[in-house]
């Protein structure tokens, strides 16, 4: 379902992933990204198809947009999922518990089923096919539209976002002060990464929320994850794990991340990371 104003050129995007058909609502009362509108055309469109399920790709619109379409359609609605299967028939999801530790089945006992897919969960993987356009149009509530967009501000930034870099250098409480992340830094555009923080240094103040790893954050899964003075422990885990491959830097040998990085260097990162930065670019430039 592809809904927003200016977007009918997506729908060829969505058939190169995978989609056989792409409902589709164009119009200029969406543009915003505000959830009642949306929830307006999605309760039309699965009241006409009568779908067995629908599925969001978590974001805090999407989240807005499915609790209030479980409102209206009196449906279930199941959140932070990392899978989905069939088990006799029906729709199992797979939902991590106790800070990812376990996963639990959760189901449905109503349909539409309603479900929020975490972040980063499935790779896109590119198909050729295209998609069957189908446009409908729905009638918006007057409620729907009485909240209005009066600016939208968006942070300045260079490079990749943390959640679409292939690799991320992200920095913790042993960098030592903010000043350090310039090492971060340096390392990430030597790599042509993105810098990413633990909630310790964010809650700090050392590094802006945007780019904060964990399970009060976002969930990453680049090719290549470089841990820069971080302990490791299991909240920050949960946002990184499903990374190809994990370095992790650290002086504490007995740091929780050596149990779960692919390589691990032991050593003051102050030296450490400088001289892989020089590395890089020496690299790069041969």
């Amino acid at each position: 379902m592809l809904l927003g104003a200016g977007v009918e050129g997506l729908a060829a995007d969505a058939g190169r992933y995978g989609a056989t058909r792409v409902h589709l609502m164009d119009d200029a009362l969406l543009a915003a990204p505000l959830p009642q509108p949306r929830v307006d055309a999605l309760e039309t469109l699965v009241g006409e198809q009568d779908f067995d399920a629908v599925l969001f790709a978590a974001s805090v619109l999407s989240a807005d947009v499915a609790a209030g379409l479980a409102a209206r359609l009196d449906a279930g609605l199941n959140w932070d999922l990392t899978d989905l299967a069939v088990e006799d028939g029906k729709l199992v999801g797979k939902r991590p518990e106790l800070g990812d530790s376990v996963y639990a089945d959760v189901g449905w006992t109503s349909e539409p089923r309603l479900a929020l897919i975490r972040s980063g969960t499935f790779e896109p993987a590119e198909s050729g096919g295209t998609a069957e356009v189908e446009k409908f149009e729905s009638r918006l509530q007057d409620f729907s539209l009485a909240a209005t967009m009066l600016e939208q501000a968006h942070e300045e930034s260079q490079g990749p976002s943390i959640e679409d870099a292939d690799v991320v250098v992200a920095g913790g409480r042993g960098l030592g002060s903010p000043e350090n992340f310039a090492l971060v830094e340096e390392l990430a555009k030597a790599l042509g990464g993105a810098v990413a923080a633990t909630r310790a240094v964010v809650d700090a103040g050392w590094y802006p929320y945007a780019a904060q790893v964990g399970q009060t954050g976002k969930t990453v899964s680049p090719k290549l994850y470089i841990a820069c003075g971080i302990s490791g422990a299991i909240q920050h885990k949960v946002g990184m794990q499903g990374s190809s491959v994990i370095v992790a830097i650290n002086k504490d040998p007995n740091a929780p991340i050596f149990e779960y990085a692919d390589f691990g260097v032991v050593g003051d990162l102050h030296e450490i990371v400088p001289k892989l930065t020089e590395l890089v670019r020496q690299r790069k430039a041969a």
